[in-house]
């Protein structure tokens, strides 16, 4: 206190006031205003008294009806507390029996029934307005000039036919120029198809939802695997399609059999397997039968239990005979492969010149954008090779040897000047063997097939 009085008679003015802080305000060179403030103080203590009291002592010297009083006056704000802990409501009232919804559910119902009505100061009078009527405010004078000059002036023929036309036709012509908010969607299509209103529909009819049309259930696929594995290692020439969709009774042993049949398979061009639950091991050895398979087109595998790295060892069996076409593989055990496997199925698919259709859900729009781009240059240069009289299908050409007398025959013809070809067809489109004899590069039978 005696530094406080000291800095009293330096100063030339000194206001107190009861707050906590020392405020000190200088308003001139030579002037100086100190604020001199008493610190507050709680039950006659300073507030930074109570700073270093341990709250659990205090609180374990309370008794529980000193504690139920303090609890009622304080709301903790926990979240974790239940409600009934943080409100000051509490029933002392015992329970009269266990809880009944039924009957508590007919005790409300039957208080409401047996609790007059409020009664009424003014009775009520149906098409009587109580108090004051809400009236919509006047437009803007701005917004009525805007609504005058929107009239157009269609011209004495053409308000003449609308104002005879019937209501069918003006919603016929609504539908014609795409007025879809004027009308609901029965009369949309009834005039688009040109089926006349339905009855009862006007403008401010209600579209009832229709009837679904009963389709019948889609027959079971009766293909009997047994047969079809027999026939696709015996190389049944007019075994071109197999389609085992659907068909979960199908053994480990039986894919076993079929991937090995369709290794030396030389007619088969379009294998389906969907929902048949191939998984990772079974993949595999469908991936090894594609190495070496140089005659499927189309491999469809959607809808079973492959995991992603198994779906890349898939695409990159196709760039062992380049001849498939379609390959589908979406719907498996993992739904997102990540960025790591889309980028290594993008590197190889732009490594397949073949492929033209890819059916796999990726997730990157980099990945999307690459294998788009490079199946539409695929697209192209078959149709390139298709209009020149070429063909692209790779490695599927095959050597062929040439007996004796066919090479002889070849000698006689003459050979015709050779013209110059309009474009230059990739080295790496053809995988031909050298060979010291005689080679011959057979087209495969499918060039001519639309694409």
């Amino acid at each position: 206190m005696a530094e406080t009085y000291e800095e009293y008679e330096e100063s030339h003015h000194v206001t107190r006031k009861s707050v906590t802080t020392f405020k000190i305000e200088e308003t001139s060179s030579s002037t100086t205003t100190k604020t001199i403030t008493t610190p507050a103080k709680l039950y006659g203590k300073d507030v930074g008294a109570y700073d270093d009291i341990d709250v659990d002592e205090l609180l374990a010297q309370l008794s529980p009806e000193e504690i139920s009083m303090l609890a009622k006056e304080v709301d903790p704000d926990d979240s974790f507390l239940p409600p009934s802990q943080r409100t000051n409501y509490e029933c002392d009232k015992a329970p009269t029996g266990p809880l009944d919804r039924k009957k508590l559910i007919e005790h409300i119902n039957k208080q409401a029934l047996e609790t007059p009505d409020r009664p009424e100061l003014e009775p009520f009078v149906p098409g009587v307005v109580r108090g004051k009527k809400w009236m919509p405010p006047p437009p803007a004078a701005k917004m009525q000039a805007a609504e005058e000059q929107i009239a157009i002036d269609l011209g004495d023929e053409y308000e003449q036919a609308l104002t005879d036309a019937t209501q069918e036709e003006i919603i016929d012509l609504a539908a014609i120029l795409g007025f879809h908010s004027m009308m609901n969607q029965d009369q949309y299509h009834a005039s688009l198809l040109n089926k006349g209103q339905p009855v009862g529909l006007g403008w401010d009819g209600i579209t009832k939802s229709a009837i679904p049309k009963i389709f019948p259930a889609e027959a079971p696929n009766a293909t009997d695997p047994e047969d079809t594995i027999q026939r696709i290692k015996s190389d049944d020439s007019k075994l071109v399609e197999v389609n085992l969709n659907n068909i979960k009774t199908i053994s480990d042993e039986q894919f076993d059999k079929l991937f090995e049949a369709l290794k030396s398979n030389t007619h088969l061009e379009v294998l389906s397997l969907t929902n048949v639950g191939l998984t990772d091991r079974t993949a595999l050895m469908l991936a090894t039968a594609l190495e070496q398979n140089h005659a499927l087109r189309v491999l469809n595998v959607e809808t079973n239990f492959i995991s992603p790295p198994v779906i890349v060892t898939l695409v990159k069996s196709l760039l062992t005979q380049m001849t498939i076409e379609e390959f589908r593989a979406s719907n498996q055990r993992s739904q997102v492969f990540g960025n790591k496997i889309e980028m290594e199925i993008t590197e190889l698919v732009e490594k397949n010149t073949t492929l033209l259709r890819l059916g796999l859900h990726l997730e990157f729009n980099d990945a999307r954008h690459r294998v788009a781009a490079h199946l539409q240059r695929n697209i192209d240069r078959i149709r390139v090779d298709k209009r020149d009289g070429r063909s692209s299908r790779g490695s599927y050409y095959r050597p062929v040897r040439l007996g004796e007398d066919e090479v002889a025959e070849m000698s006689d013809v003459e050979e015709e000047p050779e013209e110059e070809p309009e474009a230059e067809v990739p080295a790496g489109d053809y995988d031909v063997e050298e060979d010291p004899d005689n080679v011959v590069i057979r087209p495969p039978p499918s060039d001519d097939e639309e694409m």
